[in-house]
C-alpha cells in the first residue's frame, strides 16, 4: 500500500508565518507538523509520495528520501491549479493498488485509521457538522457515498469530508479526465465523484477530535494538545535552586531555568533557552531554541520560535512570536475584548470568527518593539518593508 500527502499549498491563511516556512514544516514541540502524520503512515504503508510546490526544496532538506522504514518521494506540482491535477501526473501506482490520500494539515487518531483499513475496501473519513454550507459534503445512502458537493446551497446532509481517503490507484487515471472548475482549478471533488460512481465508497464517521491547522490560532490548539499529553518531565540541563515546577516540562540541552521562576502546567523549553530569574511561565507555553524569558516576565499559552527575547517586566498571553524578535521592556499584549465576545480576524479580506474569547497577537520575524509597547488582541506585527498598506493594495 502507498500513501499520497497533499502538501503543495502556500498556507496563505497563516500569513505572515508561512512567508518563510511552508505550513507543513511549522513545528509543534520538536517535530514539523507533517511528521505527526508521517509517523502514523510509516506503520501502514511502504511508500509515501508528498505532493509539494511552495518552497519544495525545504521538504527534501527536512526528510530526504526516507522516514523510519518508509520510503519517501516528492512530486512537485508546478503551475497547474488545483492539487488534484498534480496527482494525475504521479507515476508508479498500479490501478488495483490501494492508496491512502490525505491532506497534511489535519492530524488523525492512529488507532481509528488502523481499524478502518482492515474493515472495508474504500472509504473516506467524515464528521457530522452543524454548518455544512462551508464544507465538502457527502450525500449518503446506506452508509455509502453517492455524491460529494462543495459548500452545497441546498441541504444534502451534514457529513463533511475530513481529508483522509482510501481508494485504488484507478483514481490517478480518473484525475486525468476531469475538467477545470468555474473557479479555474482541477477539483478533488470531481475525481472523487467519478470514483464514487463506479465503486462502493463507505463513509466512516469520525467521533474523536482531530487537529486541523487551518489558521494561525490553531497552532496554539496543537501546541496545547501535545503539551497536555506529556506524561512525565524530560529535564536535560540546569534548574537552579528555588525554582517551582508544577506538572511536566521538557528542558532541552544547554537550557537554564533561573532562581525564583515558577512554571505552572506543562511547558517546553528548547536548546540554549534562558528562563528567569523570577519569571512566571504557564499553561502550555513553548519557547524554542535560543529564546529568552527574562526577569519578572509572565507568559501564558504562547508559542515562541527561535532566538526570540522577551525582557523584563513584560506580559504575554495567548500569542505567537516567530524568529529573531526582540521585545522592549514593559511590553504588554491584551487578549480579551471588552465585551467578552469571540475575536474575529481579517483573513483574505473577510472577517473570520476564531471561536475564541482570548487571543493575544502574532509577531513575525525580526520585529523589534520599543519599551512599554501595548498591543490589542490578535493584531499582527510584521517586519517593516518600507511600503505603506495603501501602496500594497494599489
Amino acid at each position: 500500500m502507498k500513501a499520497i500527502i497533499l502538501a503543495s499549498g502556500e498556507g496563505s491563511r497563516l500569513r505572515p508565518l508561512t512567508d518563510t516556512t511552508p505550513k507543513p514544516l511549522i513545528k509543534i514541540l520538536w517535530k514539523p507538523l507533517i511528521q505527526y502524520n508521517l509517523e502514523i503512515l510509516s506503520e501502514l504503508v511502504e511508500e509515501c509520495i508528498i505532493v509539494v510546490k511552495y518552497k519544495h526544496e525545504l521538504f527534501q532538506q527536512a526528510f530526504w528520501k526516507s522516514f523510519w522504514n518508509m520510503k519517501l518521494s516528492y512530486h512537485i506540482q508546478w503551475d497547474t491549479a488545483g492539487t488534484w491535477a498534480a496527482i494525475s501526473d504521479i507515476n508508479g501506482i498500479q490501478q488495483d493498488e490501494k492508496v491512502i490520500i490525505l491532506y497534511w494539515d489535519s492530524i488523525y487518531p492512529k488507532q481509528t485509521l488502523e481499524t478502518l483499513i482492515s474493515t472495508c475496501q474504500f472509504w473516506c473519513l467524515v464528521k457530522e457538522v452543524s454548518n455544512p454550507e462551508i464544507y465538502w459534503i457527502f450525500e449518503e445512502k446506506n452508509g455509502k457515498a453517492i455524491k460529494i458537493v462543495e459548500k452545497p446551497d441546498t441541504h444534502i446532509g451534514n457529513l463533511a469530508n475530513m481529508g483522509w481517503f482510501l481508494v485504488s490507484g484507478e483514481i490517478i487515471s480518473l484525475a486525468k479526465d476531469i475538467s477545470v472548475s468555474p473557479r479555474g482549478e482541477y477539483e478533488i471533488t470531481d475525481a472523487i465523484q467519478k470514483f464514487i460512481n463506479t465503486h462502493d465508497f463507505y463513509l466512516q464517521r469520525l467521533t474523536e477530535d482531530i487537529l486541523d491547522i487551518g489558521y494561525a490560532w490553531n497552532l496554539l490548539d496543537a501546541n496545547k494538545y501535545y503539551l497536555e499529553n506529556l506524561k512525565s518531565s524530560d529535564i536535560r540541563w540546569i534548574i537552579e535552586e528555588n525554582v517551582q515546577i508544577q506538572w511536566n516540562i521538557i528542558l532541552e540541552e544547554w537550557a537554564v531555568i533561573k532562581s525564583g521562576t515558577y512554571i505552572e502546567w506543562n511547558c517546553y523549553f528548547g536548546k540554549n533557552t534562558i528562563i528567569g530569574p523570577n519569571a512566571y511561565v504557564r499553561w502550555n507555553t513553548s519557547l524554542w531554541e535560543g529564546g529568552k524569558i527574562w526577569f519578572s516576565v509572565e507568559v501564558k499559552n504562547s508559542y515562541i520560535w527561535d532566538n526570540t527575547k522577551i525582557p523584563h517586566l513584560s506580559y504575554v498571553w495567548d500569542s505567537i512570536f516567530w524568529n529573531n524578535i526582540n521585545i522592549g521592556c514593559g511590553f504588554k499584549v491584551a487578549n480579551l475584548r471588552h465585551d467578552g465576545k469571540n475575536l474575529r480576524v481579517l483573513i483574505k479580506w473577510k472577517l473570520v470568527d476564531t471561536g475564541k474569547r482570548k487571543l493575544g497577537c502574532i509577531i513575525w520575524d525580526n520585529v523589534k518593539t520599543g519599551i512599554n509597547t501595548m498591543v490589542y488582541p490578535w493584531r499582527v506585527l510584521e517586519t517593516w518593508t518600507g511600503t505603506l498598506p495603501w501602496e500594497i493594495i494599489k
